[in-house]
C-alpha cells in the first residue's frame, strides 16, 4: 500500500488537542483497510519521527488511529508542522 494514501489528514476536536498534552497523541483519519503496521510506518515516514503505537477504531467517520509518539519527539511540534493549529 502506498505510504502517502494510507493518511487522509488529522482529526482535530477538544478531546484531541487534551490527548496532543497529555499522552503526547495526535489523531488522523486514515484508510479503512490499513492496519496498525502500515499505519505506524507511514506516520513515520511522512513526519520523520518515531511512533511507540498505534490505537484504531472505526466510526461512521471512518477509521481513526491514534498515533502516541516516542518522548523525544512531541506530538506538539509535529501539530504545528502540519497546520493543526
Amino acid at each position: 500500500m502506498d505510504t502517502y494514501k494510507i493518511i487522509f489528514h488529522p482529526y482535530v476536536t477538544e478531546k484531541t488537542m487534551n490527548q496532543m498534552e497529555r499522552n503526547n497523541a495526535l489523531e488522523f483519519i486514515v484508510k479503512r483497510d490499513a492496519n496498525k503496521q502500515q499505519i505506524k510506518q507511514s506516520v513515520e515516514t511522512l513526519f520523520d519521527v518515531k511512533v511507540k503505537n498505534v490505537n484504531t477504531r472505526i466510526t461512521k467517520n471512518g477509521k481513526h488511529a491514534i498515533v502516541v509518539f516516542m518522548p523525544e519527539f512531541k506530538a506538539e511540534d509535529i501539530g504545528m508542522r502540519i497546520g493543526v493549529f
